[in-house]
Parts: C-alpha cells; sequence; structure tokens
C-alpha cells in the first residue's frame, strides 16, 4: 500500500534530500551520503541522519496485531530551526506484482490527513501526521527500478504515486509521527505503540537461559514476525506462522518445522496448543495442506511430510508441557493420519507392506521439501521412498504408540507398535555401506533403484528423537554430510562432488528453481544437523558451536533475520527470502535445546 516514504531537511538555507531512489534512467537522492549510523535496537530499526551540525533519528515499526506502521522523527540535535518534509509513495498491489501505469486510486485529504482507496473491494487506507501539515499535490513517479528483481529475470519497474508532501517544524527531543494505517478505528498513539513494540521485543527474550548470547535474543526477538493470523472456516481468526519474507504465506510444513522453535522453545505454550489447533482444523484425507493459496482458494494438500512434521511438533510441546486436554482431542485425529497412510492417500502416499516404509509421489508431483517445480518442469521427484520422510514416519510412529500408551488404548498402542516394529526393521534399507551413509531415496519411481546421491535429507534420521541408527552408523552420517555439506551458515542440498551440482542461485525463473535443492545451502538444516552432531558425538558444547557463524549473518543482510537460503560456493552469497521462519526456528531452537544439555 505504501511503498516508502522519501524524506528531506531544510536547515540553515539548505534543503538536503535523504532519500534515494533508483530509476531506469538514473538514480535520484544521495541521502545515503548523510547516514550517520544504523542499529536495531529492541526489533526497531534506527536510522541517524547528519546535516550540517543537526542529527535526525528515523524509526519504523508496526503495531503488534494491528495493520498500522508507524514512521517516527526525533530531532537529536540542532542549533537552529528545522523543518521536515515527507513525501509517500503510494500504490494498492499484490506483493508478487509490480504496478504499471497510473492506477485510478482516488484521494481525500484535510490539514494532517491523506485517505487512499483503490477500486472495487479494496481496503480503503489513511496516512496522517502527529503534527505539521499535509499538502495534496498528487503526481505519478514513473519507472522505479528494482535491481534485485533485475537480476531475478522478473519484471523490475514499477509507478508510484506521490500524493502530496506533508511537513512540520521539528523540535528537539519532540518527536513526530507519520501513521499509515488500514484499520477503521483511530490509530493509537505513537508513544504508546512504541512502548509496545519494545516491551514485546524484551517480553520474548525473557523465557531465554541468561546465558544466551546477544545473537541469540536477536534471533528470539526475530521470531515474533512470523506469528500471524489465519482465518478459519468457520470464520474465526487463529494463529498461524508466515513461512518467509517477502513473498510467503503459511505453509504446512513449514509451520511444523517452525513451531517448536517459534513457540514452545520459548515458552510460548498456548500459542503452541493454538497454532496446531488451527492446522488441525484443515486436514483432510489424512492430509495437512501444504499451502493456502494467496486468493483465498482451497488450500493445496501436495505434500509427503508437512502432517508428519505435525506429530513432532505436538510432541515437543507434550514434552515441554503437561496437557492432556489438546492431546485427548488430537490424538483421534493423529490415528485417522495413521490408518489414512496405511490404506493409501492423495499422490500415491501409502505405507508399502513388504517393509513397513512410506511409498510418496507421481509423475509430475514434488511432495517433499525439495519442491521446487518450473511450470510442469519438476527438478527434485523423489518418488519412491525419501529417506527423511520414512525417518518422520517412523517418528510419527513412536508418537501414536507413547500417546496411546498414556491414554490406556492397548488396542491402538499395539496397531502403532506392530507398524513401528515393522517399518524400524525396514529403514535398515537405507543404508548404504559403500558410503557411509543414507541412501536419499529408496525404491525410485516404484522400481529397486536406489539414489545414492548425498543430500542433507538425512540428517534428519538422526534429529528426530527416534532412530534406528547405531552408534558407528550415526557417526558415519554426521561425518560424511559434515565433510561434504556443511557450511557456516548451513547445509548444502547437493554435494559439490556429484554431477549437477550448483554453486550460485542465480538468473531467471527457471535456472533458480532447477538450482533450488542442487547444491544450494539451507539455513534452517543447521539446525538439525547441529542436533545430529551432539547425538553422535556426545559433545553439546562443540554441536551448539556449529551455530556460532549465524551470528556474523545477522548483521550483514535482513538485519537481525535469517536467509531462507545461500550459495553452495563461497562466500555463500544469501539468496531467497530474506527473512525465513524455519531458518530462525531451528537455529533458535536448537541453541535451546542444546544450552540445556551443557547447563541442564
Amino acid at each position: 500500500m505504501v511503498a516508502k516514504i522519501d524524506l528531506g531537511v531544510h536547515y540553515l538555507g539548505l534543503t538536503t534530500d535523504l532519500s534515494a531512489d533508483e530509476f531506469a534512467g538514473g538514480r535520484s537522492g544521495a541521502g545515503y551520503e548523510h547516514l550517520e549510523s544504523f542499529a536495531v535496537r529492541d526489533g526497531i530499526p534506527c536510522w541517524r541522519y547528519a546535516v550540517a551540525d543537526a542529527v535526525l533519528e528515523q524509526q519504523i515499526f508496526m503495531a503488534p496485531g494491528a495493520n498500522s506502521s508507524y514512521l517516527r522523527l526525533e530531532l537529536l540535535r540542532a542549533s537552529a530551526p528545522l523543518c521536515v518534509t515527507l513525501k509517500p509513495l503510494l500504490v494498492y498491489r499484490d506483493y508478487h506484482a509490480q504496478n504499471r501505469g497510473a492506477e485510478p486510486l482516488r484521494l481525500e485529504s484535510d490539514a494532517r490527513e491523506c485517505r487512499v482507496q483503490a477500486p472495487g473491494p479494496a481496503r480503503p487506507y489513511r496516512l496522517s501526521i502527529s503534527h505539521g501539515q499535509f499538502n495534496a499535490a498528487p503526481v505519478w513517479y514513473w519507472n522505479f527500478r528494482h535491481r534485485v528483481e533485475t537480476e531475478r529475470g522478473l519484471d523490475d519497474a514499477e509507478d508510484l504515486l506521490m500524493p502530496g508532501v506533508f511537513a512540520a517544524d521539528m523540535q528537539v527531543h519532540l518527536p513526530l509521527y507519520l501513521v499509515a494505517t488500514a484499520e477503521a478505528a483511530a490509530p493509537a498513539a505513537g508513544e504508546t505503540v512504541r512502548s509496545a513494540v519494545t516491551a514485546a521485543a524484551q517480553q520474548v527474550t525473557s523465557t531465554l537461559p541468561p546465558s544466551a548470547p546477544s545473537w541469540v535474543r536477536t534471533l528470539a526477538q526475530a521470531s515474533d514476525q512470523f506469528i500471524v493470523r489465519r482465518t478459519l472456516p468457520s470464520g474465526a481468526c487463529a494463529p498461524s506462522i508466515i513461512a518467509g519474507y517477502p513473498w510467503f504465506t503459511d505453509w504446512g510444513r513449514d509451520t511444523m518445522i517452525s513451531l517448536p522453535g517459534l513457540a514452545t522453545a520459548l515458552g510460548r505454550h498456548d500459542l503452541a496448543s493454538a497454532i496446531l489447533q488451527t492446522f488441525a482444523a484443515f486436514i483432510d484425507g489424512g492430509m495437512l495442506p501444504n499451502c493456502f493459496p494467496d486468493g483465498g482458494e482451497p488450500p493445496a494438500y501436495n505434500t509427503a511430510d508437512a502432517t508428519l512434521w505435525m506429530f513432532h511438533a505436538l510432541d515437543d510441546y507434550l514434552q515441554a508441557r503437561a496437557d492432556p486436554e489438546l492431546a485427548g482431542r488430537m490424538f483421534p485425529i493423529l490415528m485417522d493420519i495413521v490408518r489414512a497412510h496405511v490404506s493409501g492417500t492423495r499422490y500415491g502416499i501409502r505405507v508399502d507392506p513388504a517393509d513397513g516404509l512410506l511409498c510418496a509421489g507421481q509423475p509430475g508431483t514434488q511432495l517433499t521439501w525439495m519442491d521446487a517445480k518450473h511450470g510442469d518442469e519438476v527438478f527434485t521427484p523423489r518418488v519412491g521412498k525419501p529417506v527423511e520422510i520414512s525417518a518422520l514416519w517412523l517418528n510419527a510412529l513412536d508418537v501414536a504408540v507413547r500417546l496411546a500408551a498414556q491414554r490406556g488404548d492397548a488396542t491402538a498402542r499395539s496397531y502403532c507398535q506392530s507398524l513401528l516394529t515393522r517399518a524400524s526393521l525396514g529403514f535398515a534399507r537405507f543404508w548404504n555401506a559403500a558410503g557411509a551413509c543414507l541412501y536419499d531415496v529408496i525404491d525410485v519411481d516404484g522400481t529397486a533403484a536406489r539414489d545414492a546421491r548425498l543430500r542433507p535429507n538425512q540428517i534428519l534420521a538422526l534429529s528426530l528423537p527416534y532412530c534406528v541408527l547405531d552408534a558407528a552408523q550415526m557417526r558415519a552420517v554426521v561425518d560424511r554430510c559434515g565433510r561434504e555439506l556443511l557450511t557456516s551458515y548451513g547445509l548444502r542440498s547437493l554435494s559439490p562432488a556429484e554431477p549437477g551440482y550448483r554453486g550460485r542461485y542465480e538468473g531467471g525463473p527457471r535456472e533458480r528453481d532447477a538450482g533450488y535443492h542442487m547444491g544450494t545451502v539451507w539455513g534452517w538444516l543447521l539446525g538439525p544437523y547441529a542436533r545430529a552432531h551432539y547425538r553422535a558425538h556426545g559433545d553439546a558444547r562443540l554441536a551448539q558451536s556449529l551455530l556460532e557463524p549465524v551470528a556474523q549473518h545477522l548483521n550483514s543482510d535482513c538485519l537481525g533475520s535469517c536467509s531462507e537460503i545461500f550459495d553452495g560456493d563461497a562466500p555463500h552469497a544469501a539468496r531467497g527470502c530474506f527473512a525465513q521462519a524455519w531458518s530462525v526456528a531451528e537455529i533458535l531452537g536448537s541453541w535451546i535445546y542444546l544450552e540445556r544439555k551443557i547447563n541442564p
């Protein structure tokens, strides 16, 4: 709705532009030349601009639980009167698109406010200033250039409407607020919201161990950014987890992987319980949705692992908090899921009675987290029995066995135990003695073929609670993955020694999709690797140290958050979403888990 706000000041007879824009025809403004410092304090980004002997601080934050954003200006030092101007650049579009041409935005204004209405059923929004005035003077700015979109082979130009100029005289230490809101009610006072944001950032770190370093506290603060609300089929709102910014919604797989680190590990037990119940409401045919489409269409169920990750998320929650009521509510749902997988559900997902392992996939589908697809072209189909799907199946059955025992349901316990025993024996088929690791997929495409390429999926067989590998096998898997897949920021999705390895995640959409899981480093896998390393070698402090390089990353890309992916080749440039839920969650949750091993 509001793409940005260009800031300018008039001071000591000079007008200084503190913005910096790039257009198709060149650049405009060099505000960065006046940028004295930048910092993130309690989750709030703070810019300080120096103009002659004056210092102006800018902060931007959102009101918790509301569609309202605040830009706060405070004059920290000045020897003469200073006037600021703020030029908002407006649009009304989906975050996957660019606006081209003069969009028919209807504008209304008064002395301190501008109201914006897009065509049709669009939600109106407005901008207001705490003191000063608004001078209406609408003009279109053409052909803003987005250079990263150029690199990605996407539409890289956009047109934005400047409706007029907000102007105000500043006094030292008397803050000015510009508020943009899509709420019907009047926005809360700026200082009230700022205090609430600061308090929330401090609250979310209060449950961390006292030994937590600053970078872990930063991750904890970042965790709150992914918690959102979703509308249930009943029309009620319930909490969910955004997979990543700027272009993902909430996904079943990402939510269940992220939930332990973003909620349970931080003591947010009510939140974890609510999210589990949110997603349980969408289970259909024994499956959790893969994603909720952006346009409100029905959920898509093309995933073999999201449902199984829910067993792990629930078990992690119940280990942290005794909740017989939720366990009782979820247990019949879990048993229905187990039976659906035994009898067979969508996309060929079923238990193979020969070995008790899960088969998954059909031609043209991509059901695992390695789900890259461009048009009808699937790059990592992994049809057959993927190693992490079987590892998740074993863990799901183990959870079901323990819950059935707690509830005194001997029939369910015996049923799940027989499935677990058979699948545990069958899992031995994944052992690749020649490679001293696990096969990535066995019974590929329904044949006897085995995919021996070295991928990181096998590490989940060790990081999940239930593991059937012996001590020597665990050490071999961890050491092999550490030797060929481990980087400072995550695990490569394919060993550089394998044919087809791609060390750079670059190019247009098809080229990037083709390389998404062919060597690209995934940040979320660093957490499971650290836990697997501890399990194999027994040194929690050493395993925890594997997470520490993330402290450098937190200060280098999207400040205070973890990226989705990185190049497989050095220097491992960050790519993809600049803030990814499961990257934050797995690294944060694993640090807390290992810290409790070090300091019980």
